[in-house]
């Protein structure tokens, strides 16, 4: 249902945006609790390996996840995090459209939203979360068919 977050072309690669500032232990621990796997800082063995940093914007904590098992879908992963820290978790969708995301809702739920995005020199901040509309998959290069 939600492409990407689902049958990422990247498998063991996951990268989230948590709509709280928390620190490194707590999210590789709501990670390591949802996968029943060792969940190490990267660089720490062939487990699981996590890099948490912190970003401005509305989700300030950035999650990526490194040898993450196939068998898992991402959009079930985050869900599940997302209840454990009871905070939002924004993770990438398969449409073309660059604003568009799977959200992760504290109690679990997913749907499409969009949010904009600003690089920065401590990394991408996400701002300005909305709801999907219908036109998602419209892009200036993909126009909605007539």
């Amino acid at each position: 249902m939600f492409g990407m977050a689902d049958g990422d072309p990247t498998p063991g690669l996951w990268n989230w945006a948590i709509g709280k500032r928390i620190d490194a232990d707590r999210v590789c621990g709501a990670i390591a609790g949802t996968l029943e796997r060792t969940v190490t800082p990267l660089g720490a063995g062939d487990a699981v390996m996590c890099d948490v940093y912190l970003v401005g914007g509305d989700f300030p904590t950035l999650a990526d996840i490194y040898l993450a098992p196939a068998e898992v879908t991402e959009a079930t992963a985050a869900s599940a995090v997302a209840v454990r820290l009871d905070a939002a978790v924004l993770l990438p969708d398969d449409s073309l459209n660059p604003s568009r995301y799977v959200l992760a809702e504290p109690d679990g739920t997913l749907r499409l939203v969009h949010v904009d995005e600003i690089e920065t020199d401590d990394g991408p901040e996400r701002r300005g979360l909305r709801p999907c509309n219908g036109d998602c998959d419209r892009t200036p290069e993909r126009p909605a068919a007539a």
